[in-house]
């Protein structure tokens, strides 16, 4: 069944591929006309006491759903930053981005086991973001992707997210003050690859927001 599903994935990410190089303008705009606001219900969060000098708060949530919904609707995620939840079909591609990318694509990258780590630094924070970066790229190689993703993580800034910064699995977030590297890296290594489809191929990429 899960080969199944992973095929299916892929056909879709091949054919969202088209339609951004080639124009689905139909499709694209019909998904923007969406007017439906997707509302997830409460979830309710084990939280642990703040650990460390960034003061970080790591949650575990039960509850998870996972239906799609169309490109660039509206979907209101219980929690910042999201854990789980409704998302769009296609999934967003495993890289850092300087502008934030709509959730509905994120979450979809969270199913497939990816770690997204978000920033909101409202007077500019790039030697952090330099930091975080250089702390990616230290990760080991995942043997679970394919040759075009070396690991499963999305960097992002997230503007409202409630921290200075954080990062989310499937179930599962940390929230600090600064990046600290010692509890990030362990996140990771608890979180990372443990969604409930266990795919690692790469996603939509984009250089804008693509639901502008």
């Amino acid at each position: 069944m899960l080969q199944r599903a992973a095929v299916l994935e892929y056909v879709a990410i091949v054919s969202a591929s088209a339609c951004f190089a080639f124009g689905c303008s139909s499709k694209q705009d019909a998904a923007k006309k969406d007017d439906t606001v997707y509302r997830q219900a409460p979830v309710t969060a084990v939280a642990s006491d703040p650990m460390g000098n960034c003061g970080a708060v790591l949650r575990s949530y039960r509850g998870a759903t996972a239906t799609h919904r169309p490109a660039c609707s509206t979907i209101e995620y219980a929690t910042s930053p999201p854990i789980f939840g409704d998302h769009y079909p296609i999934w967003g591609a495993y890289k850092t981005y300087d502008f934030p990318v709509p959730l509905g694509y994120l979450v979809h990258d969270l199913e497939h086991g990816a770690v997204d780590i978000f920033y909101d630094c409202p007077d500019g924070c790039s030697d952090e973001v330099a930091t975080v970066q250089s702390f990616i790229d230290a990760l080991p190689a995942d043997p679970r992707c394919a040759s075009d993703v070396r690991v499963q993580v999305v960097l992002v800034p997230r503007p409202g997210l409630g921290a200075r910064w954080a990062a989310s699995a499937w179930g599962y977030s940390v929230t600090a003050d600064c990046f600290d590297p010692d509890i990030f890296s362990q996140f990771y290594a608890d979180h990372h690859g443990r969604g409930p489809e266990d795919l690692c191929l790469q996603g939509q990429d984009f250089s804008a927001d693509p639901c502008l």
